[in-house]
């Protein structure tokens, strides 16, 4: 990614009703704060706007909660100060997540207007009975009308979500699924596995699967090990044979259509998170919003708005006054401080930080990572890091390297997580 470009995630955290499954940071407000909340996010994005004064933002997603829960007016609010602020061409992907239920066709045309031009659907299935399971608010005849609206209003770079994994899904239940999507032909598709998270009414309801499938134990609900690992490789084949490449571990696109913004976060390209949770990746330090949806409004609208004087691009050599004032907690902070106040946790990683992602992240994909881009970042050839992990995974089958990259076959895809693992440094 060039250095002058940054990507923007915008956190919407409204929903109508909390899924069962769901540990993101969202919730069921009225119409009162999620008005009040949109007002203060824009006075975030104006600030930061002027603060990176001449970045070109090749991408934005607009993710949740609910985005499309918010009325359009609202969203067209949060673009349009974006826009104004920024440097965003015209060919920016930017994309807005959707649930079935939430948006109306003349929402649809309100989120064009707003410069919006990708959508993604949250479906999760396509069999009622497992929506209800998952806690969701729409039906598969909801998701279907949702599809046909956002067709019809001019949207073709769609994608659609679907989860494996869940309780008592068997192969015919997610076959259903998988040709009833693919018979609608949208441009991209995300699988994910449904993780069951600590905290969530799911974790409280299975808990006593999740310890079994940890010990290897057989299952009650949840698929076991090997049951997951069948459903998850028939959705990959099924999905190959539609027309559909495998990009990403989680991730499947029909040519010209894979997601452009997720690709920054996977090859640690810089990005900038609005709202509250947001995380941003900004020189070498990570970023994580406050948390709190009313002490974010309380600050947001004391941040001062500057007129003329701006910072100094944080892209350059030296430190810049945009890197150095990361104290979230120094009182004697200056009005041009005050926007660190928003910023409830930061990270400068170590060089062996950096590196750790580069491969983590970098290997999720099926291109894998450019030895060449880490000779770049790092000033030394990756086999000076790394070289004992790469012959292991090599002679395990796990590992290929080829013309330049590096990337996971498809055995290691299957366990992911434990050779990802393998690129931790002490």
């Amino acid at each position: 990614m060039n250095t002058n470009e940054m990507s923007i995630y915008i956190h919407i955290p409204f929903c109508v009703k909390k899924c069962e499954y769901c540990d993101f940071l969202s919730g069921v407000y009225d119409v009162d704060v999620q008005r009040n909340y949109v007002q203060a996010l824009c006075k975030e994005i104006k600030y930061m706007g002027q603060r990176l004064e001449g970045v070109v933002v090749p991408s934005i997603f607009i993710g949740g909660g609910t985005p499309s829960w918010l009325d359009g007016d609202l969203i067209e609010l949060i673009m349009k100060t974006a826009y104004e602020v920024f440097d965003v061409p015209g060919s920016a992907e930017v994309t807005i997540e959707c649930n079935p239920g939430t948006v109306t066709e003349e929402k649809f045309y309100s989120i064009r207007r707003a410069g919006i031009n990708r959508i993604s659907i949250g479906l999760q299935s396509a069999n009622d009975e497992e929506l209800q399971l998952l806690g969701r608010i729409h039906d598969y005849n909801q998701f279907l009308k949702t599809f046909e609206m956002a067709r019809k209003t001019g949207f073709t770079n769609i994608n659609i979500d679907i989860m494996t994994g869940l309780p008592g899904q068997t192969k015919e239940k997610l076959l259903n699924t998988l040709q009833n999507i693919t018979y609608l032909k949208p441009a991209h598709i995300s699988a994910y596995s449904l993780i069951v998270e600590p905290g969530t009414p799911f974790y409280d309801k299975y808990i006593d699967d999740v310890k079994r499938r940890e010990m290897g134990k057989p299952t009650i609900y949840l698929p076991n090990e090997d049951q997951e690992y069948e459903l998850t490789n028939m959705a990959k084949e099924f999905l190959r044979q539609k027309g559909y490449h495998q990009y990403e571990v989680s991730n499947f696109a029909r040519d010209g259509y894979e997601c452009e913004h997720n690709k920054v976060y996977w090859s640690r390209g810089q990005y900038i998170g609005f709202g509250i949770g947001a995380a941003s990746l900004i020189g070498d330090t990570r970023y994580h919003n406050l948390t709190n949806i009313y002490e974010y409004i309380e600050k947001c609208n004391k941040l001062p708005i500057l007129q003329e004087s701006k910072l100094e691009d944080p892209y350059n050599d030296k430190t810049s006054d945009y890197e150095i004032r990361g104290n979230v907690n120094d009182e004697t902070a200056t009005d041009n401080d005050q926007v660190l106040y928003l910023w409830d946790s930061s990270q400068k990683l170590s060089r062996h930080e950096q590196m750790e992602e580069f491969m983590f992240l970098g290997l999720r994909m099926n291109e894998g990572i450019s030895r060449e881009d880490f000779k770049n970042d790092f000033g030394c050839e990756i086999e000076a890091i790394y070289k004992e992990v790469i012959e292991k995974l090599q002679g395990q089958g796990l590992l290929l390297m080829d013309g330049g990259r590096i990337f996971l076959t498809e055995k290691g895809q299957d366990i992911s997580n434990v050779v990802l693992a393998e690129f931790l440094l002490d």
